[in-house]
């Protein structure tokens, strides 16, 4: 930055070392910004990618997934191990446990932390998998190959529940809901889902209630005693902000930071990105919370341009993405892209017993969202079709010998 700056940023600091924190430093450096980077992380662990703590590194098959980035190198400064505790935006200082960091910019970065199962607190052998930690503590529980109840069968009880099946565990996963991922996807899309399980060797119980938790057993709240050498909780995660009560910062109804649409927060000079963060989208007509891999990863690339651009004077880019995330269980691999939530249209490409199937959702005849299981060139061309608002022929696109691409109206 050149000495004609309206206003000289020399000091970004980015609360968070996950995926968004990381990327949002690097993104600084590959945008030209010379000032001071700083990252601080509450793990003690280099920065490292959260994806594979469900696959590769809770089987064994990977020691851990630390980011393939030169901090030295790009001259980013890791401060890891320190908790933040507050933030004073009028002082223009985070409050961390070792004392107070002054910024020009700050960017909150901190992520999301999973819900945790009332009474269970504190029980031997109860797992959560959010962390390398976490996955570190659950790899012997697999080689050991116990008896393991899963709560909740959302898309991280699902990914565990493979895991657990392929390292030849016994596995029971009990939900609340009468289906699996109640709370992502519509009925008669989760409907074909609930057969996986099975063919995987996995037990799975709907309408199914925690009472309480015990050492080596889950008690439902219909009387049924489950055997558990380990007890699994997957039932969610919410954004990681309660340290920012009292800053003036304003959240959402889910404890999101609630960001404009360029990740800028109520407060002067503070940013926010990834899954603590919501953004309004013009796209869908609505304000977005994305818990997924994909947001962590564009959003710093907004959040750096804009930090960039107001030094220069530059108008604000827009951060208004099409959601993306995978999943890969029992031998499956979906994805899913968009935002289903204003669909006035569901239609489906392939058998949903089979292999390989894709649903589509329209609204007035354009793709809003899509969900791919087997079929990614399904999920690649329609990402396209989405950003670009293309209408879809629906005769055509229910054809799943036909490319979607080939399945417009134009």
């Amino acid at each position: 930055m050149g000495p004609d700056d309206r206003r000289a940023v020399r000091r970004v600091v980015v609360a968070g070392a996950g995926m968004a924190g990381v990327q949002t430093a690097v993104a600084l450096r590959e945008q030209g910004f010379t000032g001071t980077v700083t990252v601080i992380g509450a793990e003690p662990h280099q920065p490292y990618d959260r994806p594979p703590l469900s696959k590769a590194v809770l089987l064994g098959t990977a020691e851990g997934s630390a980011f393939d980035v030169d901090f030295d190198a790009l001259g980013i400064e890791l401060v890891l191990g320190r908790e933040v505790t507050g933030l004073r935006p009028a002082d223009h200082a985070l409050d961390t446990e070792a004392g107070p960091v002054p910024y020009d910019v700050l960017v909150v970065a901190t992520g999301a932390e999973p819900v945790r199962l009332p009474g269970a607190e504190g029980v031997p052998g109860v797992h959560l998998l959010r962390t390398l930690d976490d996955a570190e503590r659950l790899r012997p529980v697999l080689a050991r190959q116990h008896d393991v109840v899963v709560v909740g069968a959302g898309w991280i009880g699902a990914e565990f529940a493979t895991a657990a099946r392929e390292a030849g565990c016994a596995v029971t996963v009990v939900e609340a809901a009468d289906r699996p991922l109640a709370g992502a996807l519509p009925p008669e899309v989760a409907a074909p889902m609930t057969a996986w399980y099975a063919d995987a060797g996995a037990d799975l119980r709907t309408h199914a209630r925690v009472a309480r938790v015990e050492p080596g057993t889950v008690l439902l709240d219909d009387g049924t005693r489950l055997p558990a050498g380990a007890v699994v909780v997957g039932i969610g995660a919410r954004p990681a902000t309660a340290w920012l009560a009292g800053s003036g910062v304003a959240l959402g109804a889910h404890g999101e930071v609630v960001a404009d649409a360029g990740l800028r927060t109520s407060a002067p000079d503070v940013y926010a990105v990834g899954d603590c963060a919501s953004f309004p989208s013009a796209r869908y007509g609505e304000r977005l919370l994305v818990h997924h891999w994909d947001n962590a990863l564009q959003g710093p690339r907004t959040v750096a341009a804009n930090i960039l651009g107001e030094a220069t004077g530059e108008a604000p880019q827009v951060y208004d993405p099409v959601p993306y995330f995978w999943s890969e269980q029992f031998g499956r691999f979906v994805q899913y892209a968009g935002h289903h939530g204003a669909a006035d249209a569901t239609l489906w490409r392939g058998d949903p017993s089979g292999p390989a199937w894709t649903v589509c959702w329209l609204r007035e005849t354009r793709l809003v969202a899509l969900l791919a299981v087997g079929r990614p060139r399904d999920l690649a061309q329609g990402r396209r079709l989405i950003e670009s608002g293309t209408p879809m022929n629906p005769t055509l696109l229910t054809d799943p010998a036909r490319p979607l691409k080939k399945a417009t109206t134009v």
